[in-house]
Formats: structure tokens, sequence, C-alpha cells
């Protein structure tokens, strides 16, 4: 029995269980496409049939018998409870990818977390927080395709009390245009399947190389840095305060108001070891360039 037939086994019955950092979430589906994406995207090392300890227990299901074959929807469930709206069945992966990222953003209030993507070099982080569109994804995937590693696209999770960043180490998300400039970028990188017309329009998911697949090592926040993307932009980094940082770091957090002034203190702390950029950038390899070299200073 191969590996994906044991998979799409494991998905109709007692479930396939993932490793992203810290959690283990166990995923049940009827869709057995879902086997396929899971080992061209996953690490062999994140992928089980058998767990001692969940966190997330998910599915992913037909949300009734017609919508299994007219026009067929899904709906995405965290402990049978549905958080989102169906979605169209042909979107079954990236809905696992969003509901896993609402699994963890929600349930996870030992950490601060802000919606940022984190690099590694040199045991030195840069938090990139941003909104949707900014060119965040796409920073971070070319740096992780010129070697830097990974430890989120999508959420910098942060130790309330030592402020280390923790790994949670997924596929990379590109939406749209990024698709392409990454694909041309490091035409070594392994893509999942492209889908259209989704609320993010076109999407697609990286795996991560295995050389930056290490999910169990923290790394120092040092740098905090606000990209934004503009078409033929001169490249630029610019200081930027520790007021107007912390401030716009708080924005971009999932759960800072809930910790109140634990929240607080932790981001504060962070603003305080970091140094603090405002990037704009639109040549991918002058940004690369650019964060090699403060990398390189501070390693010196």
């Amino acid at each position: 029995m191969n590996n994906s037939i044991a998979l799409e086994q494991a998905l109709l019955k007692e479930g396939v269980y993932i490793k992203t950092g810290p959690y283990v979430s166990c995923l049940k589906s009827p869709i057995t496409s879902l086997a396929g994406s899971l080992l061209s995207l996953y690490h062999e090392s994140q992928i089980s049939l058998t767990e001692e300890f969940v966190d997330f227990h998910v599915s992913i299901e037909y949300p009734g018998i017609l919508r299994h074959y007219f026009r067929p929807q899904i709906l995405f469930k965290f402990d049978g409870f549905s958080p989102f709206k169906p979605l169209p069945a042909a979107q079954v992966y990236p809905f696992f990818e969003w509901g896993l990222n609402w699994c963890i953003a929600t349930n996870s209030n030992s950490h601060l977390i802000l919606h940022a993507a984190v690099v590694e070099k040199n045991d030195f982080a840069i938090v990139f927080p941003a909104a949707p569109g900014s060119g965040k994804s796409t920073l971070c995937a070319g740096l992780v395709a010129r070697g830097w590693r990974l430890l989120s696209d999508e959420m910098a999770m942060i130790d309330l009390k030592s402020q280390e960043l923790t790994a949670i180490v997924r596929p990379i998300s590109l939406k749209n245009e990024s698709i392409k400039v990454i694909k041309k970028f490091a035409p070594d990188f392994q893509f999942g399947s492209i889908v259209h017309d989704t609320n993010k329009g076109t999407v697609s998911h990286v795996k991560v190389p295995s050389a930056q697949n290490d999910m169990d090592k923290s790394a120092s926040p040092a740098w905090i840095v606000f990209p934004k993307y503009e078409k033929k932009a001169a490249t630029s980094l610019k200081e930027t305060s520790k007021a107007q940082a912390f401030l716009r770091a708080a924005e971009n957090s999932f759960n800072y108001n809930v910790l109140a002034e634990t929240g607080f203190n932790a981001l504060g702390d962070v603003v305080e070891a970091c140094e603090c950029y405002d990037f704009c950038y639109s040549d991918l390899d002058e940004a690369i360039k650019t964060f090699d070299e403060l990398a390189a200073e501070k390693k010196n």
C-alpha cells in the first residue's frame, strides 16, 4: 500500500495527523484528493497515521448529499463546529489551510500572535507584520528561496515570557501575481495546485525546502519590518519609531486585546528589543540583498 492510498483511507476513517510546530491536527474528510496535496506540500516527518495527543480535531465535509453532486460545496469543521460559510469543493486544500490558521489564531493565548511572516538567519529573526496585499508572502518566499529559514508566512507566535518566536512550519501561501513571480524566481520550489476564484483571488502553496524544515528551533526577534510592495518603486529601508512600530504591530495582532496587560508587556518587550523599519520594494533581488546585509551586520 503506497502512502497516498494509506492517507486516503485514514482521511475517511480515523484521520490523518499533521504536525505544524507545537500543534498536532487530526484531519478527516471524504475528499480523498487532500491526501495528494498533503503529501506534496508537507514533509514526511509532519504527517502521521497515529498520534497520542491532538490539539485540533478538524474535518472538511459536504454539507448535504445534494451538495456532493450539484455545485458541490464543502464545510470546514472544528470539533464539529463550522466557523465559516461553505466554499466550492474545488477550494478544498486552501480551505484546510485557512481553517488551520483560524484554529491556531483563536486557540493559542499562551502566546502573543501577530499577523506576520517570520524568517530567520544567523539565529536572528525578521518579523514582517502586514495586511493582505502588502507583498509579505512574496518577500517571505523569496528570502526562503535564498537560504533564510521559515518560521511562518502567516503568524508570528511570541512567547509571553521569553519573547522567543516559535516556528509554525507550513506551506507558504501565495496569491495572484505572486505565484508567477516566485515560480520564476525559485523554479526549484515545489508548488501545489493553483486554485482560481477564491475570496482571495488565485492561490497556490509552496512546500518549505527540506533544509528549512526545523520545527523545533525558536528564534530571537531582531527586526520588525513593515513591508510594502509598490510597482517600480525603488528599494527603501527607513527606520520608524518604536512607538509607531508598537501601534502598527498591535493592529496586526490576533489576540493582543484578549491578553490585555500581558499582551501589552510582551509586545512592548519585543519592540524594544528590535530595530524597526518601513520597507518598500519592487525588485525581489534587491530586497533580499537588503536583508542579507542586515543579517551580516548582526552576525558581526
